[in-house]
């Protein structure tokens, strides 16, 4: 039998990307059984280019909160527990967050329902994605078991066992969604057959490159990063736009919470298992390197 999803967009002045992401999800051959697009205070337009896609639509509904002050990460939580308020009472077996400034194929959802019917295990699951010329995988200091924030589908039970989504001030929802559903026990992937566009540079809503940067670095101690992994991953990231500044930027805001000391908002269980993995992940990477090189060739990503 065929699995059905349902979407959740929480959005938030999206008017300039938010019109690409409402014609791919329309476009799919595989439709959603319904689609929560959640306006968070929208004062640019994004309520009304949703609108005119809703009729002959029953299945897409918006949902329009009061303006309010501030932009942070805990209120896209909010936005989002009302979407799947609205869709809980529904049969399906997959439930998507999806931002509102991303692009993709027509079969997209497909492709991804199809590796969830064939993989009894999986519990999250996700492509890669391009920005312009970055790729998230190939350009990162990631691998294929993160699945990134921007849409991210989850298997219905395995969202209920970890519990939704935490609502965290300075962002990582989606990573402490992810990792925690691996330190239960089930499988997280990202996919390399499909890919999708991010449309905004990611993490620069209301700020520029650098100032995200030094913004991920702060996220990365908040979310409980081992120093020495944060360390190799500042080195790789001097090597990538914008070049050497990028890289120190997110080194500093990471040294600047450990300074400050400041107080990290996941349990001390789940900092364990993450740091384990780093840690795993950093003596395989070096392995693949020294191999890779023993043998002339590059090594490649873990």
């Amino acid at each position: 039998m065929s699995y059905e999803y349902v979407l959740i967009t929480p959005a938030r002045n999206e008017a300039e990307f938010i019109e690409q992401t409402v014609r791919s999800v329309v476009s799919q051959t595989r439709l959603p059984k319904r689609w929560i697009i959640v306006s968070d205070g929208s004062t640019d337009g994004t309520d009304e280019i949703v609108r005119r896609y809703q009729q002959g639509r029953p299945w897409l509904e918006l949902i329009c909160l009061p303006p309010r002050v501030g932009r942070h990460f805990a209120a896209k939580v909010h936005a989002f527990r009302i979407g799947y308020d609205r869709v809980r009472p529904c049969n399906f077996d997959v439930i998507g967050n999806l931002d509102g400034d991303v692009s993709f194929g027509n079969d997209y959802f497909e492709f991804l329902l199809g590796r969830f019917e064939t993989m009894p295990d999986l519990g999250v699951a996700g492509t890669h994605y391009t920005e312009n010329k970055f790729h998230s995988f190939g350009d990162s200091y990631i691998n294929s078991e993160h699945v990134n924030g921007q849409c991210q589908l989850f298997r219905r039970t395995c969202f209920d066992d970890i519990g939704g989504y935490v609502p965290i001030r300075g962002g990582g929802i989606d990573w402490v969604a992810v990792t925690t559903a691996r330190m239960k026990g089930w499988r997280t992937y990202s996919f390399s057959e499909r890919e999708f566009k991010h449309l905004r540079p990611m993490g620069t809503a209301g700020t520029g490159i650098l100032g995200a940067r030094f913004h991920y670095g702060k996220k990365d101690y908040f979310l409980g990063g081992h120093p020495l992994w944060q360390v190799f991953r500042s080195t790789f990231q001097l090597t990538k736009k914008p070049y050497v500044v990028g890289g120190i930027c997110l080194l500093l805001g990471y040294l600047w919470c450990w300074i400050r000391r400041e107080e990290r908002p996941i349990s001390a269980e789940l900092m364990r298992f993450h740091r384990a993995e780093q840690l795993q992940r950093l003596k395989n990477l070096l392995m693949t390197r020294v191999i890779g090189r023993a043998s002339g060739g590059p090594g490649v990503n873990q």
